[in-house]
């Protein structure tokens, strides 16, 4: 029988990050076990991302959690990030990534629920592969995909590359997919926007993630 598998979380920055957004990142940190934590914007021109990266890099990385810049390879490797998220990338732009970032970087891409892609990714050279919207999500304003589940689950049983479940996961609605043993699940709203504090958020998804 399969061990069952330790589903751990992965942050992600809200689109419009509000000032004083170092001091929020570092409090969820501290409240609760996180993998990764991925710098994403609305607005993701390379000045901004350099912005703030270099705001939050020390921040996330000091607390020896992964810190993945979406979308510029080039300008992860300039500033010492762990990684790189990909929305969507060919093979040939996940092949140059890793040219850039090296041997030990982590890579990340988006899939939607195309196993195809998946598949094409990670013999590619992916480290892990995000499926979804599990749920409807306001980040990206997009409605869940029906086979989001079925995919994370055949993915995870029969592929050693991790996985990540992404959109509109909270505390309240994730067991179902932890029961597809997936590696990771990944929160954006449901912590930043928590009614409370962040903080507060990624303790209620240390307690559901034990469950």
């Amino acid at each position: 029988m399969t061990e069952p598998v330790e589903t751990q979380l992965y942050l992600v920055s809200p689109p419009h990050p509000a000032a004083g957004f170092a001091d929020s990142v570092a409090a969820a940190l501290d409240a609760g076990p996180v993998a990764c934590f991925q710098l994403w914007l609305r607005d993701g021109s390379e000045a901004n991302l350099r912005g703030m990266a270099e705001e939050l890099r020390s921040v996330v990385q000091s607390r020896d959690v992964a810190f993945i810049l979406n979308g510029h390879a080039a300008l992860a490797a300039e500033l010492g990030c762990d990684g790189v998220h990909f929305d969507q990338a060919s093979p040939k732009e996940i092949k140059a990534a890793r040219k850039a970032l090296g041997e030990d970087a982590i890579i990340g891409v988006s899939c939607g629920t195309s196993r195809h892609e998946a598949m094409e990714s990670a013999e590619a050279g992916a480290d892990y592969i995000s499926f979804g919207p599990v749920y409807d999500t306001s980040t990206k304003s997009l409605s869940a995909a029906p086979d989001a589940l079925e995919t994370l689950t055949w993915w995870a049983q029969m592929i050693e590359v991790p996985c990540v479940a992404v959109g509109g996961l909270t505390p309240d609605n994730v067991a179902p997919v932890l029961e597809t043993q997936c590696e990771f699940v990944c929160a954006v709203s449901s912590v930043w926007d928590h009614p409370e504090s962040p903080a507060d958020a990624v303790r209620a998804f240390s307690e559901a993630v034990r469950v």
